[in-house]
């Protein structure tokens, strides 16, 4: 499955029931992708409990083989996934978007076969002895947005496989293909039964996976309000979440700034894969003397930042992935301009034309009470927002329910960090902001969700702590 064409025959559906997918940046149909029952889902969650009392009998040393097979048939046919995945998600093929992605994929598979999870001595002195075991949970169900669609989902089979787990992954339904060729690449080498994927609505499908008591994990990323019922539909048989929800970071840029060394960085942070990004900068606060050079250097960057069809070699943004998130930033966009909040760049879309682009936006002179600045908009569109004293800027970034990610931007170091540690937020970037590392763990608090991913804490949490004693 090296090619696009020969990757799409091997996911397109033989029967059953169907759903047409279409390109978001061109209105084209690529394929038609399946629609499958809660029937389907039982089926594959009683495949996944079989086959998983084999797959923990293997060694570590054994699955850590197979993940590093897995990420080598990514590498095989990554081509041709990254063609499928610029296609339906929308992400252009180049800049940090879907051939970064399908990369990433790979990295992340290999990161988590080589983490190493030693047994952790606890005790051993005149008192006692006592060890420390990760046991491998069981069935892991997978939901994963549609944004990131591969790498998140390989955040989410990767670790879980490490540890003796078999999965049971339920794709965005805008983005069934892309999880679709990618499962389907890594069970070439994968045995059968270990990794399943089931395609079909959150309403019945997401809901039924969610309320299994055959599912011991349940991953979810995705937004705060289904988090919520993914919590209560979970709550009957107690099973361990691990739940990345959304964002509204903030970065805070303080008086000692160059402007135009932290433009490049500044933009990056806020509209990555077109603003599509749970940790994103989606609001970010400038002090007063350094204002209007910072929102000059940014917009001066931005403007020249290609947009179009992502399998124009050239482009480094793409549209919008759907129509709903289409209107949820055009309705933002709108509000803002009506209470007077300055456009210094975008805010003019054509809604006539194919695909559902939106230009890069840049709001300035905006109230930070905006709905633009309080409500996460999720697509190129950065509200600036000035402040006179730090105090005021850590209060503002402080007083919404998000805490996924934050960032502040300085020479001073020291300042930075002393800044961060009153930021309430499951990470703080230091002059840079959401960039990802396979062994640094990563999560949120507060209402952007609990539980920690990557690295020695990522496997941790797909697994059960078992002491050992005596």
């Amino acid at each position: 499955m090296k090619t696009y064409e020969s990757l799409l025959e091997a996911i397109t559906p033989t029967g059953g029931e169907t759903r047409e997918v279409f390109d978001p940046a061109t209105g084209e149909k690529i394929g038609d992708a399946p629609v499958q029952t809660v029937a389907d889902l039982e089926a594959a969650i009683d495949r996944a409990e079989a086959a998983q009392i084999e797959w923990a009998r293997l060694s570590d040393a054994e699955r850590i083989q197979y993940l590093h097979k897995a990420a080598d048939a990514i590498e095989a046919s990554a081509e041709a996934l990254a063609e499928l995945l610029s296609r339906e998600q929308g992400k252009p093929l180049n800049g940090p978007n879907a051939r970064f992605e399908v990369g990433g994929s790979s990295v992340w598979t290999r990161a988590a076969a080589d983490t190493p999870l030693p047994v952790e001595v606890l005790v051993d002195d005149e008192s006692g002895y006592a060890e420390m075991h990760y046991r491998p949970i069981g069935v892991v169900g997978a939901i994963s947005p549609w944004n990131w669609p591969m790498m998140i989902s390989i955040w989410q089979i990767a670790p879980s496989l490490r540890m003796g787990n078999t999965v049971v992954i339920k794709p965005a339904e805008t983005t069934t293909l892309s999880v679709l060729a990618l499962v389907t690449v890594m069970n070439q080498v994968l045995p059968e039964g270990v990794l399943n994927i089931v395609t079909g609505p959150g309403r019945t499908v997401g809901d039924a996976l969610t309320r299994s008591p055959k599912v011991g994990k349940i991953m979810f990323t995705g937004s705060t309000e289904v988090g919520k019922r993914i919590i209560q539909a979970s709550a009957d048989n107690i099973t361990r979440l691990t739940l990345e929800l959304g964002g509204n970071d903030a970065g805070i840029v303080l008086p000692d700034v160059d402007a135009a060394e932290i433009a490049e960085n500044l933009f990056w942070g806020g509209f990555i894969n077109t603003g599509q990004t749970c940790a994103a900068l989606k609001r970010l606060y400038v002090h007063d003397s350094v204002y209007d050079e910072v929102l000059e250097k940014l917009v001066e960057f931005a403007k020249n930042v290609p947009m179009g069809v992502g399998l124009d070699e050239q482009n480094v943004l793409g549209p919008l992935q759907n129509k709903g998130q289409f209107d949820v930033v055009d309705r933002l966009v709108e509000a803002a301009k009506a209470s007077g909040a300055r456009v210094v760049l975008g805010g003019n879309p054509d809604r006539d034309a194919p695909g559902y682009f939106y230009p890069t936006t840049i709001v300035a002179d905006i109230d930070p009470h905006n709905a633009l600045v309080v409500e996460e908009q999720f697509g190129p569109a950065l509200p600036v927002i000035r402040y006179t004293d730090v105090e005021e800027a850590i209060r503002l970034a402080n007083e919404l329910e998000f805490g996924l990610g934050a960032s502040v931007w300085s020479k001073d170091r020291a300042e930075a960090t002393r800044i961060a540690a009153r930021l309430e937020s499951g990470t703080v970037w230091i002059n840079s902001h959401g960039g990802l590392h396979p062994m640094i763990p990563f999560g949120g608090a507060k209402q952007s969700g609990y539980g920690r991913e990557f690295g020695v804490e990522g496997l941790k949490a797909v697994s059960v702590p078992q002491v050992v004693s005596g």
